[in-house]
């Protein structure tokens, strides 16, 4: 039956040759931790886009139970964590997700750097790469603030209060993110906003543009 619905999908849509094209890509010898095993500095990239998908799907199920306003916030996360069938567990791995996936694109960033994988023709992806760090720190910082417990209020205030110390935009940055002369309602709605729609479409955008580059010039050398 699977193979009967794949066959009518596929006289409509073409994908086999998609599905082959992928598939069928062969993978550099200097990237097969089988035969290096210095090739396993190039699994960072690939471990950091796992962690990414569990983000995204973990996300997912975490707001279908949070209230993002400051009334709510608290006890709807409570309420996922205690009484929720696996609340706790999706919630941990969302928790723990968050720090693991900025180790990992670090990690990946370092390996890039020091094998020259930066250089003629990769500097795009490079740049890339690093508005995607920089989105990845945005979605781990507005999120910080969403459980709504002392420690998100304040440490996002110390966070917004850095922020508003930059140099002649300082300001404009704070009364972006804060929404108001306080961290209060506007600020959590905002950086809910941020967190689960803005930053994820920009963060799709930009890993879509990487694989196609990566595609198209295909896996760097070794060093």
């Amino acid at each position: 039956m699977l193979k009967a619905v794949y066959e009518w999908i596929d006289g409509r849509l073409d994908i086999t040759p998609m599905w082959r094209d992928v598939a069928d890509h062969e993978v550099p010898e200097h990237v097969n931790p089988a035969h290096h095993f210095s090739a396993f500095v190039y699994c960072f990239g690939g471990l950091t886009f796992f962690i990414t998908v569990i983000q995204i799907l973990s996300g997912m199920f975490l707001t279908m139970y949070y209230v993002p306003d400051i009334a709510n916030a608290y006890a709807s996360v409570d309420y996922l964590q205690h009484k929720v069938a696996f609340g706790v567990i999706v919630r941990g791995m969302h928790h723990w997700g968050a720090s693991l996936v900025i180790v990992l694109m670090f990690l990946h960033t370092l390996r890039v750097f020091f094998t020259g994988s930066y250089k003629n023709p990769r500097e795009m992806n490079w740049v890339i790469g690093m508005l995607t760090f920089g989105v990845m720190l945005g979605l781990g910082f507005t999120g910080y603030l969403l459980p709504w417990d002392n420690k998100a209020y304040f440490a996002t205030k110390v966070g917004i209060e850095i922020a508003a110390s930059v140099p002649f935009i300082g300001e404009t940055i704070q009364n972006f993110l804060q929404g108001g002369d306080i961290v209060g309602a506007e600020t959590i709605a905002r950086f809910f906003a941020l967190h689960v729609f803005f930053l994820p479409g920009v963060l799709l955008a930009l890993l879509a543009a990487h694989f196609i580059l990566i595609r198209k010039q295909g896996i760097s050398g070794p060093l």
